[in-house]
């Protein structure tokens, strides 16, 4: 892989390395929504949503269109979804395996 794909690589961690993009993707999973029904599904402020849109459509993640005075959102890049689901699944066995370390430690001291 050479220099420019890796930037490009990383960048897309980049975008996707805070917690309140990643709460409007999966507030977008559902379908599409305007600001007001992101600000409310997700419970951050409107000034943080509006930001945080512009980095994610910028980057190409999400893409939006305007009906009359609304911008509507949406997921884009549906690969997004995968990615997530595979980060998600390794979090999870980690998580597990952990927990399965932990338990066998309480049972070999208790």
């Amino acid at each position: 892989m050479g220099p420019e794909a890796l930037e490009m690589f990383a960048g897309r961690f980049r975008v996707l390395g805070k917690a309140s993009r990643l709460k409007l993707i999966i507030a977008l999973e559902g379908g599409k929504k305007n600001v007001s029904a992101l600000v409310l599904s997700t419970g951050l402020t409107q000034a943080n949503v509006s930001r945080q849109l512009q980095t994610l459509t910028d980057s190409g993640i999400l893409g939006r269109r305007k009906e009359g005075l609304n911008v509507i959102y949406h997921v884009a890049d549906t690969t997004i979804f995968d990615m997530c689901d595979h980060v998600c699944g390794c979090l999870q066995k980690r998580i597990v395996g952990q927990a399965g370390i932990f338990a066998a430690g309480e049972k070999a001291g208790g």
